[in-house]
């Protein structure tokens, strides 16, 4: 009977040491750390914009043809987009800016005068070509000559700035001049003085091209005078943001 009782007692003392070392209740816990202050920051945003004149221009120039017969269609297409293509580089534009982007061929089922289908069916045949115009002094004489060679479709000019490196640059450094300008001019208006920077971000929308589409006719007599074309300015805008602390 003693040895049962003094096995129990051990087991007891056990138990106990173990329950004073394991961990304390979580609302026994102290917490000697104070939570850090959070920092009192203010978000500005500045626009730098740089306008700039395009000295390149991206056309896309086609021509499509429509015969009662696939073969005669084609064809047709062949020798009038060849044409084409010649006078393109005869105006000055260099083979590797020459591209052909698209040729299609399909069926154009023809209609009555009540709606129905006649029977009959037009072949049409399509080919485009994007060209690039380093010399857009020149565009409205390339466009007079590709539309005598040929073409009757002109579905878009899209004006650019070869090299923008040195713009976005001045557009950046102008946002963040901004953006520093606003800050400080808040930071008086509120009575606050402005600490260091935390964060920088930017984002650049790129050059806004300008896009010119119509339709001309080909293998008409033209007027003397070239294609007007006016590529106007275009800008590269950046916007940037500026965190500081404040205090």
């Amino acid at each position: 009977m003693n040895k049962k009782y003094l096995v129990f007692a051990i087991v007891a003392v056990f138990a106990l040491m173990v329950s004073a070392c394991g961990p304390s209740a979580p609302s026994s816990v102290t917490n000697n750390y104070a939570a850090p202050e959070a920092l009192r920051t203010l978000n500005v945003s500045g626009v730098g914009i740089v306008y700039l004149t395009p000295d390149i221009a991206y056309i896309t120039i086609g021509v499509n043809t429509q015969r009662d017969n696939a073969a005669d269609a084609v064809d047709e297409n062949k020798t009038q987009t060849a044409a084409v293509i010649q006078a393109i580089k005869d105006a000055g534009v260099e083979d590797k800016d020459i591209r052909t982007n698209n040729f299609s061929i399909w069926s154009n089922p023809q209609y009555d005068e009540f709606g129905q289908l006649s029977g009959k069916v037009n072949y049409v045949v399509d080919n485009t070509v994007n060209v690039t115009v380093r010399d857009i002094d020149k565009l409205g004489d390339l466009l007079d000559a590709a539309i005598s060679a040929g073409a009757n479709s002109i579905y878009s000019i899209q004006f650019d700035v070869e090299d923008k490196t040195e713009a976005q640059k001045e557009a950046r450094a102008q946002a963040v001049e901004d953006a520093k300008t606003e800050a400080a001019e808040l930071a008086e208006t509120s009575g606050l003085t402005l600490g260091e920077i935390q964060n920088v971000s930017y984002y650049e929308s790129g050059i806004t091209p300008y896009f010119y589409g119509g339709k001309g006719g080909g293998g008409g007599a033209m007027e003397s005078a070239a294609v007007p074309i006016q590529p106007g300015q275009l800008a590269v805008s950046v916007t940037v943001n500026l965190t500081y602390v404040i205090e």
